[in-house]
Parts: structure tokens; C-alpha cells; sequence
């Protein structure tokens, strides 16, 4: 697996998710529940990880509908 996007805004990593899907690309989203562990404050950031293999279509997914994978 592979680091596509790093964000802390939940309303961009639901976007890039849906955008994934709709192109037929699984991608898996990390570290949602470390806001458990930080307080629910949001400074640390989820992840959205994709398979190595869809790793540069998933990229052109992202980049194509104005997406930074910085978030």
C-alpha cells in the first residue's frame, strides 16, 4: 500500500474516497481513530492509502478533479 493523500479535513478525504470508488480504485483511509487518542483537536492527520499497482491512476484521479494529495 501506498500514501495517496495525507488531510485533515474530512470533507476532502470523503471527496477523494468517492472519486477512488467511482473509478473502480480501492483505497483504504488510516489513523480516523487517532482522534480517540489526541483529544479530538484534528492535528493529526488520516491517510488515504491505495495499492501500489493503482497508485499513479489513483493519483491522475485526484489531480484531474483539482485534489492536492497534500489534502
Amino acid at each position: 500500500m501506498k500514501q495517496l493523500m495525507r488531510t485533515n479535513n474530512p470533507v476532502s478525504m470523503a471527496i477523494a474516497t468517492s472519486l477512488l470508488q467511482g473509478e473502480g480504485i480501492d483505497c483504504f483511509e488510516i489513523d480516523v481513530n487517532m482522534s480517540v487518542l489526541e483529544g479530538s483537536i484534528g492535528i493529526l492527520p488520516r491517510r488515504l492509502m491505495v495499492r501500489d499497482e493503482d497508485y499513479d491512476a489513483a493519483l491522475r484521479v485526484i489531480t484531474d478533479n483539482g485534489m492536492s494529495p497534500d489534502g
